[in-house]
């Protein structure tokens, strides 16, 4: 096992700069899940892990030993790929094996880390097929199985499920997991997918721009997202996100007609002020704590009334089966909600929404960072 470290790492093609000042730590045994939309650098940030590009500034370590001019074979790692990366002429005992054999390991150690492999892996019956006669998720098993059996200080994944149907991308998070548990080696897997992110990482790092935005366990992520960007992208739905300003005594948010009492923990005598009255501050609220409270009558709320609601209408539902998400406008801005299917209005409907004020998020909409209570 071994801890990874980069320092100050940069990474650039041409003029685009692709890794931009990267400082990121993994822990030794850590399953650390890197996401970011495409482009954002996720894969050169593994590519540069396992040799495979050097970076331009910046330093690279494994284990405590600076990597930047190592080969990829003298780095101790293994790496998964998404398209699997088999030998189709090979039976499966033989793509497992072929790496060893290639560093001249003795046959019967060879034989030994295949075995453990595919009991590991339950590929016991299948080490004598070719990866023609494979399902996508048994050639995943054999892609892992094969890095397995180097049994290097770290493993990295490059999207290694997304060729793989729904269920069995379910099913193959859930083994990867456990396995990384069970091995206890040091994993950095890259993935575009957040549902993947949040349900496989020890940690997750959120990537943008080449840039690091946030380093954090999921759920901490999802409940205090350091900035605007990581509140939009993580989280399924994303985030609502609404324009608002402070109003005049300090202890209120304006939305336009309404004035939303912000809770203590923005406004305790022992917290600096949130800004003079009139700031643009965007208030930002997971779908979860919006509830549909009621319709609304044709006589309508006075305008600057203070409450926790917003009055919206609806636009569309999206049944999901066990719950439904109603789409909605607010002063130009989609919001969602999250309701039981039985409690959804009407599509066109006006209705009032019911925020819960403590689990609202504060955002600068000048620096995009969120605003600590």
């Amino acid at each position: 096992m071994a801890s990874v470290q980069f320092e100050g790492v940069v990474k650039r093609f041409g003029a685009v700069t692709v890794v931009d000042r990267l400082d990121l730590e993994v822990h030794d045994g850590e399953f650390l899940v890197v996401v970011g939309p495409s482009g954002c650098g996720k894969s050169t940030l593994l590519r540069l892990l396992a040799g495979l590009e050097s970076p331009d500034e910046g330093r690279i370590s494994i284990g405590g030993r600076i990597v930047n001019d190592l080969a990829p074979r003298d780095r101790d790692i293994a790496m998964v790929f998404q398209s699997y990366a088999l030998y189709p002429h090979l039976t499966v005992r033989r793509n497992l094996a072929f790496g060893l054999e290639m560093r001249r390991v003795p046959r019967a150690e060879i034989a030994a880390r295949v075995g453990r492999a595919a009991l590991l892996l339950g590929l016991e019956e299948l080490l004598e097929r070719r990866p023609a006669q494979l399902s996508g998720g048994q050639r995943q098993r054999v892609a892992v199985g094969r890095a397995i059996v180097r049994e290097p200080s770290v493993f990295l994944f490059d999207e290694p499920l997304s060729n793989l149907d729904a269920s069995l991308r379910v099913q193959m998070r859930s083994d990867l997991s456990a396995l990384q548990r069970r091995l206890a080696t040091t994993a950095v897997y890259v993935t575009h997918d957040q549902v993947e992110a949040m349900t496989m990482g020890d940690r997750v790092a959120v990537l943008d721009g080449g840039r690091l935005q946030q380093v954090a366990p999921p759920q901490e992520i999802y409940d205090r997202p350091a900035n605007l960007f990581v509140a939009r992208f993580i989280g399924t739905p994303k985030m609502n996100l609404l324009p608002v300003t402070l109003a005049e005594d300090g202890a209120c948010l304006r939305a336009e007609d309404r004035l939303l009492s912000l809770p203590a923990r923005f406004t305790g005598h022992s917290l600096p002020a949130l800004g003079p009255p009139g700031r643009a501050l965007v208030l930002g609220f997971r779908p979860e704590a919006a509830t549909v409270v009621s319709a609304v009558s044709a006589v309508s709320a006075a305008p600057g009334e203070r409450s926790a609601t917003l009055r919206v209408e609806v636009d569309f539902l999206e049944h999901l089966g066990h719950e439904t998400l109603v789409h909605a406008s607010y002063g130009g801005e989609r919001v969602i909600a999250k309701v039981a299917p039985r409690q959804a209005p009407a599509a066109g409907e006006k209705v009032d929404l019911a925020l819960d004020m403590e689990a609202i998020h504060l955002f600068d909409p000048q620096t995009a960072l969120r605003i600590a209570e």
